[in-house]
């Protein structure tokens, strides 16, 4: 089956059917292959993919853009069969799908040393991770491809907010400085028309026999710094996926949210651990939002943690694969969209919350199949 996300912020209401479709969609492709017998981690990459393609999402086509108005992308997968970790940070826009980088990152894993003892890189950020897609015959597209009319429109408007603010500010460094913090640009204020906030797309997906593996993308906060990466390009920061052993089950987690927040705590990571070690997915994920999020020490002073996952735990009994799907989110709305092999179609629910800056929505589900015989 295969769980994904189209990010975590504010969804606007009016387009709750576009996101829900753009999440069926990533779903219904996801299924796809695992119905001809490809990987999780493939599957992963496919979901991810539909989702960096739609304009509705802040990921791969579409974009929140940078201060100097540019798409600049991050990505991240991780096979928790093999452990093996594939990441882009702060991609230029001349690649289209950022995740299809970090997929063949990974992949590149697997092969071992290189010539004379070097190793394979599994995260490359910026002009690098450009040239080696290039290298890789990754095909190419104009970067002003990559921006969508409406991220252009939001671009200019918040642009335009920003350099108003600034005027009415003192010139010194200092405050400057406060400005252009990261924490000051997570949840711009946009009420007041159409566009919509929203962070790192994604996906977790689980096959027959219980593999399991789970992948990132965005384009960042809005008006972000050239060169800033998120969580997204941070190992255990935007994805995390484990395998079953003899006493623990899979587990696999997606992020979205401010991803400063996201990084300091290293939730993807700790969100997994934690459900690793519990009863139940929701439990762990329960107990990972309390207390390494919401009240963890390295948020201190931080007005509203901003924060959402998709999360998935597998194990099997008798035969039988046991999956606890769990979303949660600390931001007014998350999109989650979910499908089963044996489904017809998927489903995808826009969640939300009043806003409450103490609290999580968290919601779930849980399914059972006949396990693959070896």
């Amino acid at each position: 089956m295969i769980v994904v996300h189209a990010g975590a912020g504010y969804h606007s209401g009016a387009k709750a059917d576009v996101y829900k479709k753009t999440c069926d969609e990533a779903c219904q492709k996801a299924v796809s292959l695992l119905r001809n017998g490809n990987s999780s981690v493939e599957a992963v990459q496919a979901a991810i993919t539909v989702l960096e393609d739609a304009d509705c999402t802040n990921a791969g086509y579409g974009s929140n853009l940078t201060l100097d108005g540019k798409v600049e992308c991050d990505a991240s997968i991780m096979d928790g069969t093999t452990c093996h970790y594939g990441a882009v940070g702060a991609l230029p826009a001349n690649i289209r799908n950022p995740i299809t980088a970090a997929y063949r990152l990974l992949q590149a894993q697997v092969g071992g040393k290189l010539s004379l003892g070097r190793v394979p890189p599994c995260t490359l950020v910026g002009d690098g991770a450009r040239q080696w897609c290039i290298n890789e015959d990754f095909a190419v597209c104009e970067p002003d491809s990559m921006v969508s009319e409406s991220s252009h429109r939001a671009y200019v408007k918040h642009r335009r907010k920003l350099l108003l603010h600034t005027s009415k500010m003192s010139n010194s460094a200092a405050t400057e400085r406060k400005i252009r913090k990261p924490e000051n640009l997570c949840c711009l204020d946009d009420s007041d028309d159409e566009s919509d906030i929203q962070d790192t797309v994604g996906a977790v997906c689980v096959d027959v026999n219980g593999n399991i593996a789970a992948g990132v993308s965005s384009g960042g906060i809005m008006l972000k710094h050239p060169g800033r990466i998120g969580q997204a390009a941070m190992y255990g920061c935007g994805c995390w996926a484990l395998k079953r052993n003899e006493t623990l089950p899979a587990v696999g987690v997606s992020t979205s949210g401010c991803g400063e927040h996201l990084i300091k705590t290293m939730f993807a990571k700790e969100c997994g651990e934690a459900m690793r070690f519990a009863a139940s997915a929701s439990f762990g994920v329960s107990h990972a939002f309390k207390e390494k999020f919401i009240g963890s020490e390295f948020l201190a002073g931080v007005e509203a943690q901003l924060g959402g996952v998709v999360a998935a735990q597998c194990d099997e009994d008798e035969g039988e694969m046991m999956v606890e799907v769990v979303w949660a989110h600390t931001t007014e709305t998350m999109c989650v969209g979910f499908m089963r092999v044996d489904e017809d179609k998927p489903v995808s629910i826009l969640s939300r919350q009043e806003k409450d800056k103490a609290s999580f929505m968290m919601e779930g589900r849980s399914f059972r199949w006949q396990a693959a015989t070896s």
